[in-house]
């Protein structure tokens, strides 16, 4: 409990950067110019995690001197990430051309240079997730963010354009091991050849999974662009960085959470609680992500208080809602399988995510970014009950979800049931959004509290 309220913490204050940046770029940026930022950052997310492909959780798992581990993990992914930046640098023009968007080519070298810099700060948060200690995350993680919002919110503001997010997102990068060393966390480089093995068998299952994972969230934009242009992507990526917020804010952390908790149990000899951790951990996700996704979906028309001229992503908005908290579900269901050794299964499901999506978007890309919306969501929703299948053969799978189920149908319902009257009462103007969403949220939460009275019993218990 307490690792997760700190983790959210870190996760609300670094997300509440992205917020401010997401306002500045709809502000000031053209719907191109948002697109060409889409396709740079969604190139250089590829390039994290292939520089890591997942050896950061080895250091939870390990049994053996996590700070050997942790040196000889360093020199693995710093290196690594100094051969991927020269290499995305030298490269740039020709993905530009790939992608049909020769200006975006000046903004992928300069972002290619955050590379090294986001290896060693993730070799830092690797430690810290290994003791539980997120409260010590906080200053490297969400400060580096903070940095970067400020960054990137005055260049927009004074008229720089793109370039704006990649040099906020370069800063953000350069402050992440810097703060890590500020609060105490020193790795040490150094080569362990046990370490090392360990590291690379992890990887032979798992990084692939992980360069998977990010495809999966990135392969849309890279089809909108080379399809429909960057002005579609910048509808689209609007859209999608609304309803990103409450899957990062909410599930990635407590999916931060249920990783070392569960390799801890495992190491302790209790994996018999392995279940019941994952249930409430599941029903988090339900009742958080779902309230605020059933907010997000009823207010989606109101994205025009960004500019009359992003109206066009309020229908991609309701999809991707419905996206989000099924992607939330997966998330959370991965980590538990990989922490649990069932790292094959998790990399086949990932597998299945990637080949049903490429193939359907192949399909549907040419009709706009509402298909493309609508495709994430039907693909979601048929990998959600095959994955509980799986947990469930494994003996992982949560008890007791049938309420969680349904009080997040029931406040999902009162949101649209009070969605047009709070929306009329309260105007389009920002700070009317603001007001109308904050209604729905009441509203939401008194279904949740009229119904789920043993989710309120088990807070009360915790906070004794």
């Amino acid at each position: 409990m307490r690792g997760s309220l700190w983790l959210f913490l870190v996760n609300l204050v670094g997300k509440a950067g992205q917020v401010a940046v997401t306002l500045a770029l709809a502000a000031f940026l053209t719907e191109e110019g948002l697109g060409l930022v889409a396709l740079t950052v969604s190139l250089v997310n590829i390039g994290h995690v292939v520089q890591s492909m997942g050896v950061y959780d080895v250091i939870s798992r390990t049994t053996l001197d996590p700070r050997r581990v942790a040196g000889t993990l360093l020199v693995l992914s710093v290196g690594t990430g100094v051969v991927l930046a020269v290499t995305v640098a030298a490269c740039a023009d020709a993905l530009a051309h790939a992608l049909d968007a020769p200006q975006v080519a000046p903004l992928i070298r300069l972002a290619a240079l955050s590379l090294p810099f986001t290896a060693a700060g993730g070799v830092q948060l690797g430690l810290m997730h290994r003791d539980l200690d997120f409260r010590r995350r906080l200053v490297p993680d969400a400060g580096s963010a903070l940095l970067g919002a400020a960054v990137t919110t005055v260049l927009a503001a004074q008229g720089s354009g793109p370039v704006s997010l990649v040099v906020g997102l370069l800063v953000t990068a350069v402050a992440l091991p810097v703060l890590g060393m500020a609060v105490g966390v020193r790795v040490r480089p150094c080569w362990d050849e046990r370490a090392a093995g360990e590291a690379l068998r992890w990887i032979a299952v798992v990084g692939p999974g992980a360069l998977v994972a990010v495809l999966l969230v990135n392969v849309d934009y890279l089809a909108i662009g080379h399809v429909l242009g960057p002005e579609a992507v910048g509808v689209y990526s609007l859209a999608y960085r609304i309803a990103w917020v409450p899957y990062i804010v909410v599930a990635v952390v407590l999916g931060g959470v249920v990783f070392p908790l569960c390799t801890r149990l495992i190491r302790a000899g209790e994996a018999q609680e392995v279940p019941v951790a994952v249930g409430r951990f599941t029903q988090a996700v339900l009742v958080v992500t779902g309230g605020l996704y059933a907010v997000t979906a009823t207010m989606a028309e109101r994205v025009d208080v960004f500019g009359a001229r992003w109206s066009p992503a309020a229908v991609p908005l309701v999809a991707l809602s419905l996206y989000g908290l099924g992607l939330g579900l997966l998330h959370l269901w991965y980590q538990v399988l990989r922490a649990t050794g069932h790292a094959r299964r998790y990399l086949a499901l990932e597998l299945t995510h990637l080949v049903s999506l490429v193939v359907a978007l192949a399909v549907v890309t040419r009709h706009g970014v509402v298909a493309v919306a609508v495709t994430q969501a039907a693909v979601v929703c048929v990998l959600v009950p095959v994955t509980w299948m799986v947990l469930r053969r494994n003996g992982l799978a949560p008890p007791r979800l049938g309420r969680a189920v349904l009080t997040t149908a029931l406040g999902a319902a009162c949101c649209l049931a009070i969605g047009g009257p709070v929306g009329a009462l309260f105007g389009p103007s920002p700070t009317g959004v603001v007001a109308g969403g904050l209604v729905l949220v009441l509203g939401y939460t008194a279904v949740v509290l009229l119904v789920d009275r043993r989710t309120v019993r088990e807070l009360r218990e915790v906070r004794r």
